[in-house]
């Protein structure tokens, strides 16, 4: 990351894009979003919009290009599988208006995992819009793909991690996000003045409330969050203090 002098620390910004029929009937809950906007964190980089696509090349098309436009990555999920419902590889091809190309790499990767064992439709996973890069995948031989700042992966949630595990620390990001968490048992409604305020007095901070109901009791963890770990302890200290001046007892963690 380089910023100019006097400048803040740009922001970078990613899109995911979840492709599948079975997601918006409610068949599959996506298991990808929460993952992906904790890594992203890490690398410096903001998940800032989400869509749910189904399995349709027209609104697959329309979602990415979209999304490529208006942020620095989009990632998408579900749909490189090998049977003939898997469209995604098709659809982000005809996003980029190439067309669809066996990957040499691909091919000899899933050749050496599959041997006599590979037939067309596994095969299938080698195909790639014209012009783009494999994202490695060590959990098995079928890779991810990336076209420019589209990244294309897995929708099953332990192959999607590792191609992101591919990628640690080869993006363009800005500062991490870092978080701490303070918790009580007290209703929102008390504390709401107190967290508008902590916000207002420490630059840079945002403060996430999230209630609960446990064991017969009301409470809340408030979720601090930062590119400034300094900044971001002040905070939490600040709303530990105050939840202490309005009689309850603040834990320094979550509940």
């Amino acid at each position: 990351m380089n910023t100019p002098a006097g400048q803040p620390p740009r922001i970078y910004t990613a899109a995911l894009v979840i492709i599948g029929d079975e997601i918006l009937s409610g068949r599959t809950q996506d298991a990808n979003l929460a993952y992906l906007a904790k890594w992203l964190n890490v690398q410096g980089i903001r998940l800032r919009h989400v869509r749910v696509v189904p399995d349709v090349e027209a609104e697959i098309v329309s979602a990415v290009n979209a999304c490529r436009t208006a942020h620095d990555y989009v990632f998408t999920t579900g749909g490189i599988g090998p049977t003939h419902d898997d469209i995604t590889i098709d659809s982000i091809a005809a996003a980029f208006g190439v067309p669809v190309v066996v990957h040499p790499r691909a091919e000899a990767l899933l050749r050496a995992y599959y041997g006599d064992k590979l037939n067309e439709a596994r095969l299938r996973m080698a195909r790639v819009p014209d012009g783009a890069d494999l994202v490695e995948n060590e959990l098995s031989a079928a890779p991810g793909v990336r076209i420019g700042n589209v990244f294309i992966m897995a929708g099953i949630p332990s192959v999607m991690r590792a191609m992101l595990a591919a990628l640690d620390g080869k993006l363009e990001g800005g500062l991490p996000v870092l978080s701490r968490t303070v918790a009580a048992h007290i209703a929102e409604s008390r504390v709401a003045q107190l967290l508008e305020s902590v916000e207002k007095t420490h630059a840079g901070v945002q403060v996430g409330s999230y209630p609960f109901w446990k064991d017969g009791q009301t409470g809340a963890n408030f979720v601090i969050r930062s590119t400034d770990a300094h900044v971001m302890n002040a905070a939490a200290e600040a709303i530990l203090a105050g939840i202490a001046e309005l009689g309850a007892t603040p834990v320094d963690g979550e509940l």
